[in-house]
């Protein structure tokens, strides 16, 4: 019989704590890499320290290994205490923010030195400006130099060496319509935050703009809009679909078994409407984000929050009143913001603005900045994706987190003497319950030698939850969309459908459960729906029993 565990998001919308993941250039580790007490989102294990040189190494979760590097890797989390923890100061865990740190005058000698012995794609002229454009799916997983698309960790990584490289002048970016998650808008919005610190500009340019570019443009120094630009700051919004009716005009009767009063990923299949506890779900999770985002536009803009809140209501879309507000810097096209940007570098009418755009940039490798690590490698294992346990015939690579080739990259990692650590960097909203817990007992197995660390990205729900559970410390974005686990099962009753088309189906069977999924003409008997819900529960009572443990915590039912 077939499990699986389908996306949940827990009424408990505030994420498990706040994720600060940076990279501190300059010194050897002096804080703690992981700290970790009997707190309820932590496993229990003594403080512990890595006082060398590390680099990071990066999996992704289908294909081949690539590498990051960094002169040291600083993971620490800042704790939100829940309910009946040990009281906790925030002296007791690192905050993990971005130091930027001047370099030496024999550390910039020796990076003059390696620009020298670049390669040829490496090589950027004096006084660049360095130009990203942020548009459509944004991915957990590194890309090749042959792939298209935009990477999470190479965009980020991208700040970081544009902040000591000292031929980058600025940054300059066009952002449009995005289409990923929250959590990763606010990952990148830190970063462009961190790389302000080196007192080097960030200007954004925004031709097309709803809330979640807003948010992220924001961060920069100044915004730019061009006079037709299309703004659409009217607010956010959540729905939910449902085809039970659809399905029952065609003679299809789901049979869902859920566990969990919150368990919603059946409801669009056995309902027709909303549920009173998925209403409740989505508006705090809606609630969460939009409270955040009035919070983080009126601190930027310096307004108050009822202000941006009555502004939002009046519908915005002119950009002329946008600019009288004070929400954009001016309004001016592309061609008129780099005609600036060429003043403000005091390059020449004439001549072109040096500029360097975001797939050439990430070939420059880390070494050639002076950024690279030591011989110890903090191991980074990328899970993107739904959970299978094998991959399937027509997946693509890189689209899913296979079990199989999960656990085998876990192994690798324990077995080897070079990697000091790991992190496992969640995406899923789920999958498969078997192959979600092969891959929990292995990253347990992993913790339990070494220090290991999940990072949250966009959504970390139901089995990927249950993945992070095993690390010794979790850490999450603001906005991250995590949720516990939940058990559905079931299955099609397609007797009427059959009836329409004429289609029969005989089954001659031995023993009592044998036509329990192959007999999908008729409704479950009594015993077969009764075994159906005890299978289920029983999937729910081994993630409680897993959690209670991780979390040192006890069961309440």
């Amino acid at each position: 019989m077939s499990k699986l565990i389908l996306l949940h998001a827990s009424h408990h919308l505030t994420p498990i704590h706040t994720r600060f993941f940076t990279s501190v250039i300059g010194a050897s580790l002096s804080k703690p890499l992981l700290h970790s007490q009997s707190l309820p989102l932590f496993s229990h294990s003594p403080p512990l320290s890595l006082r060398r040189r590390l680099s990071l190494r990066a999996f992704d979760d289908s294909s081949s290994s690539a590498t990051e590097s960094a002169e040291n890797g600083t993971v620490s989390a800042k704790i939100d205490a829940a309910e009946n923890a040990k009281a906790t100061t925030d002296k007791d865990y690192p905050g993990g923010e971005f130091q930027f740190r001047e370099a030496s005058a024999w550390r910039s000698f020796v990076v003059k030195i390696r620009m020298l012995f670049a390669y040829p794609w490496e090589r950027v002229k004096k006084g660049s400006v360095l130009t990203m454009t942020l548009r459509g799916q944004i991915t957990d997983q590194l890309k090749s130099r042959f792939s298209s698309g935009l990477s999470l960790p190479q965009i980020c990584e991208n700040f970081v060496k544009a902040a000591y490289d000292p031929r980058i002048a600025g940054v300059y970016l066009q952002i449009e319509s995005l289409n990923c998650g929250w959590g990763k808008v606010e990952e990148i919005r830190r970063h462009i935050l961190d790389f302000q610190k080196s007192g080097k500009f960030v200007v954004a340019y925004a031709p097309a703009c709803s809330e979640k570019e807003y948010y992220l443009a924001s961060a920069c120094q100044e915004i730019y809009a061009p006079p037709s630009a299309y703004f659409s700051l009217f607010g956010l919004s959540v729905q939910a679909s449902f085809v039970r009716g659809v399905l029952e005009k065609i003679g299809v009767e789901p049979q869902v078994e859920r566990i969990g009063k919150y368990k919603s990923a059946g409801d669009q299949l056995a309902r027709t409407t909303m549920s009173e506890e998925n209403c409740e779900m989505l508006t705090a999770l809606l609630d969460n984000i939009y409270g955040n985002w009035l919070d983080i536009i009126s601190s930027t803009r310096g307004k108050k929050r009822e202000d941006i809140e009555n502004f939002i209501n009046e519908g915005v879309y002119q950009v002329e009143k946008l600019k009288e507000e004070g929400w954009i810097t001016n309004i001016q096209y592309d061609d008129e913001v780099t005609s600036m940007l060429k003043e403000r570098l005091g390059v020449e009418k004439e001549k072109k603005l040096p500029m360097v755009d975001y797939r050439k940039y990430s070939k420059v490798r880390k070494w050639t900045l002076g950024l690279s690590g030591g011989k110890d490698k903090i191991a980074i294992i990328r899970a993107s994706g739904s959970i299978s346990r094998v991959r399937g015939s027509f997946s693509l690579p890189g689209s899913s987190i296979v079990g199989e080739q999960f656990i085998e990259k876990i192994r690798s990692i324990r077995e080897s003497k070079r990697y000091k650590a790991a992190i496992i960097r969640i995406d899923s909203p789920g999958g498969d319950a078997l192959a979600s817990d092969l891959m929990w007992r292995e990253i347990k197995l992993l913790a339990a030698s070494k220090p290991v660390i999940a990072s949250m990205s966009d959504v970390a729900a139901s089995g990927g939850y249950y993945m992070a559970m095993a690390a010794n410390a979790i850490v999450a974005e603001n906005l991250t969309l995590t949720g516990s686990i939940g058990v559905g099962t079931g299955k099609f009753k397609l007797g009427k459908l059959y009836e329409m088309i004429g289609f029969n189906k005989e089954i001659i069977s031995r023993g009592k459960f044998a036509e329990v999924l192959a007999a999908e003409q008729r409704p479950f008997r009594p015993e077969e729906a009764e075994l159906f819900a005890k299978s289920a529960q029983n999937s729910y009572k081994q993630f409680h029993d897993k959690t209670a443990s991780s979390r040192s915590m006890t069961v309440c039912f």
